[in-house]
């Protein structure tokens, strides 16, 4: 009997190594998705400079801009994530890649204030939903045991995409303006979606170079999901929005938010206004938190799937995001009080990636609770996201530019980040909320 099993074992691993690996070409799909992302999300924050002095904007009239696309983005996130659960995310995303790169190339025609509100507006109309239904395409092609990888490559992308935008925005920049740049980060969404509506499909069943052994593997905890529709049926409104874990939820993914687009916005501008770093330094410490972080995106990815099958989903999911979260604040109080302006760079950098090793921990955590309508839950959490996003770069710049302080708008990101540290253990990843 025991030989039987070892031998059952050794067949069962021989076959997933013979087994096609369809899933990891969804995975690098994704993975450019995200690079794509945060190249065309991040390159207005290194044009901010040359913006708000070509169109003569303060501070303040910037973080409308900034605050255009967030609103936008967080309005639009649960109807495009609920989308992607009703008709799949192959038809979603090309939509969304589309709409979002016309809007990028549009960014270089603004001529004022208000056309610039408007554009960045419809570009964060259209963006919202991309990350939801990357993930949503993780619940179909990747068994449970992978999903906190498949997540932390996802978040590697987006990190990567923000560390090189800085230095490829500002030698376009300086070759040929901010607005033939945006022209050129648009133009790569389009190849981007082109290549992913002829080659990805909603289902495995339904790929051609998907095998039976591959197939076993994808669905090895439900047998039966190869035969389902994009939506597993209607979705329950009422046990999502009467659920406390999706409030809970969103309240950790608001403060996330919250501090994560400080480096979206105002980072660049603080190291060379504040810190007195050159451009050149400036554009490497602006990118040194995505460097770091995407590094702690895939070591967060792993630890959560190791932790998941060996301590359980509290100490992956829980435990995890409240030791990350409360580092990262920890690490920002340290920024502050350090006198050197490298060290002050330098920690901001690590206070981002410890936020971001838990960033796979956020996403799997909504497949854990709801793993059939995982397009709204996760479209519901980004919304918040989004807001502390929305919220963020406004209480920043008017802090800046009312009280003339760089340092408190820092201590109140810290403050945020103790505040999502504190939402994780109101999280129960153990019970479903549909």
């Amino acid at each position: 009997m025991k030989v039987n099993t070892n031998g059952e074992a050794r067949t069962e691993k021989r076959e997933h190594t013979q087994a096609t690996r369809v899933r990891f070409r969804v995975l690098r799909l994704a993975f450019f998705l995200a690079i794509v992302t945060y190249l065309d999300r991040v390159c207005i924050a290194i044009a901010t400079p040359f913006i708000m002095q070509d169109l003569g904007l303060t501070l303040v009239q910037m973080s409308t801009v900034f605050g255009a696309f967030t609103l936008a983005y967080s309005l639009f996130e649960v109807p495009s994530g609920w989308l992607g659960d009703v008709i799949g995310p192959r038809r979603v995303l090309t939509r969304i890649v589309l709409w979002w790169s016309a809007f990028t190339m549009l960014t270089g025609a603004a001529q004022g204030l208000r056309s610039l509100v408007a554009i960045r507006f419809l570009f964060g109309a259209g963006e919202a939903g991309a990350f939801p239904n990357a993930v949503r395409s993780f619940s179909q092609w990747f068994p449970a045991r992978e999903r906190g990888m498949a997540n932390g490559v996802l978040f590697l992308g987006s990190r990567l995409g923000g560390a090189i935008t800085a230095p490829i925005a500002l030698v376009l920049i300086r070759q040929w303006g901010w607005r033939l740049s945006f022209v050129v980060f648009g133009a790569i969404g389009i190849v981007w979606a082109a290549v992913w509506y002829r080659s990805y499909r909603d289902r495995p069943s339904e790929h051609p170079d998907v095998d039976r052994h591959e197939l076993a593997w994808i669905h090895q905890e439900t047998p039966n999901a190869q035969l389902s529709t994009p939506t597993e049926g209607p979705t329950p409104w009422r046990q999502l929005l009467t659920s406390p874990n999706l409030y809970a939820i969103c309240a950790m993914y608001f403060t996330f938010g919250y501090g994560l687009y400080f480096y979206f916005t105002w980072l660049p501008t603080y190291l060379i206004r504040e810190l007195r770093f050159s451009e050149v330094a400036g554009g490497f410490f602006s990118s040194l938190p995505f460097l770091l972080a995407g590094a702690a995106n895939i070591s967060g990815g792993w630890c959560t799937d190791v932790l998941a099958r060996t301590r359980g989903l509290r100490t992956a999911r829980v435990m995890l995001g409240f030791t990350a979260f409360s580092l990262s604040a920890l690490l920002i109080l340290g920024s502050i009080l350090v006198p050197a302006a490298v060290a002050k760079a330098v920690l901001l950098a690590f206070a981002l990636a410890s936020a971001d090793f838990a960033l796979s921990a956020c996403w799997a955590v909504c497949l854990d609770v709801a793993p059939h309508h995982a397009g709204v839950v996760t479209g519901f959490m980004n919304t918040f996201g989004n807001l502390g996003g929305l919220v963020g770069p406004i209480v920043f710049s008017l802090m800046v530019d009312r009280l003339g302080s760089w340092t408190l708008p820092l201590y109140v990101t810290a403050a945020a980040y103790f505040a999502g540290a504190l939402a994780w253990l109101a999280i129960n990843p153990n019970r479903r909320i549909a």
